[in-house]
Formats: C-alpha cells, structure tokens, sequence
C-alpha cells in the first residue's frame, strides 16, 4: 500500500483511509464468517497507528514499543503466509498460539492498540476539554490495564500528566479540529468490523481474547 505523496505529515489521514480500505475490502466479501484478511494489507495498515502512539508520548511509551514490534512481526510474517487465518492455523497445528512470540498472541496484542485508538477517539470526539487525560485514562483502563502488570500500570498513570493538549496532538498530527474530527471518524466507524472480524478469528476456533 503505496502512502499517496499528498498525506505525508499527516498521519491521521494515512491510518484513517488505510483502515477505509481494509474495512471496505472485508465488506465486500460474502460474510464476515467465510471472509479472509491478508496479512500483508493487514500489517501496513496497523504501521501507520504507530506515529499516534508516538504522539501521544511517555505515557504510551511501553504501549508503541511493544505495538511497533508486534506489527513487525506480522509485516515479517506476510512474506510468507497470506491470511490471518492461515496465519492462525499454523500457529494451532504447531501448538504455540500462547506461546511469547507467536504470531497469534502478537496478533492479539495488535488488536488491542487498534482498539485503545479506537476508544481514545472516541472519548476525544464526546468531549469538548484541552485535556487528553481523561479520555487517554479511559482507553487505557478500558483496553490495556486488564492485562498490565501493577508496575506498568503506575508508569502509565504518571506519564498521563506529560500527555499533549487536544490543540497540541493536533498540531502534531497536521490536522484542525475539523479535520481531525473527520478522520477520528472514519478509524472507528472502519476499525469496528476489523475488530469484530480478529475477535471472531479467535473465539471461533475457542482460543479466547482475554489472555
């Protein structure tokens, strides 16, 4: 997915119009159940969320760190496997699905930033504040503090405080408020059934998501 020379330095539009089209592509297939998602298209997608983490500074330092290996690994992987499912059955057959490293359990974990972006998204979009703490909080308590150890938990809640503003974030991101809006808009309404699609990956083939 070749980035259009017109939305260099502005992130947000890369991720948003990525996830469009991965979203589009999943939709246009029969079912959600019979539909398949190339690992490729999949990967270079998620590598565009990684600038926002950045963006977003310390507090989600060990969140980029841990989101940018992760899609790596996937980006990696779809040289030589093609579909998420096909991905996920080697990973069975060869029993390391929960095993540190697999490229299941990296999957999973990459789901869950697309949907911490989702959530802060929309925590930005119903609120009118400067602040990001609140909404940044929340995404992070909703998707990512379950599965964090107390330790990682008090670094985030004290890089919290070093977040940018609103007016900050979208300086960094090259966007108004208007625009901004949009793009947040588009992400959740394509990433929804995205994540939806990865959710039912695993939990039909009895693997679970909270792990």
């Amino acid at each position: 997915m070749a980035i259009n020379p017109h939305m260099e330095g502005k992130p947000l539009r890369q991720m948003s119009e990525a996830f469009k089209a991965l979203s589009d592509s999943l939709n246009s297939q029969n079912s959600l159940d019979e539909a398949h998602l190339g690992v490729g298209p999949f990967s270079q997608a998620c590598s565009l969320v990684s600038p926002l983490f950045r963006c977003l500074g310390i507090a989600f330092k060990f969140a980029e760190m841990d989101y940018v290996a992760k899609v790596d690994d996937l980006a990696e992987t779809s040289k030589s496997v093609a579909t998420l499912q096909v991905m996920m059955e080697r990973d069975i057959e060869a029993n390391c699905v929960r095993k540190a490293g697999s490229h299941t359990r990296n999957l999973l974990r990459v789901k869950r930033g697309l949907d911490m972006v989702k959530v802060l998204f929309e925590q930005i979009l119903s609120s009118d504040g400067n602040s990001l703490k609140d909404p940044a909080s929340t995404a992070y308590a909703q998707v990512f503090a379950p599965y964090h150890a107390w330790a990682i938990r008090k670094a985030v809640a004290a890089g919290m405080y070093a977040l940018p503003t609103r007016a900050q974030l979208l300086k960094k991101l090259n966007e108004d408020e208007i625009s901004a809006k949009t793009k947040m808009q588009i992400y959740i309404d394509s990433v929804a059934p995205i994540i939806l699609y990865v959710d039912k990956l695993f939990t039909s083939r009895d693997l679970g998501i909270d792990w």
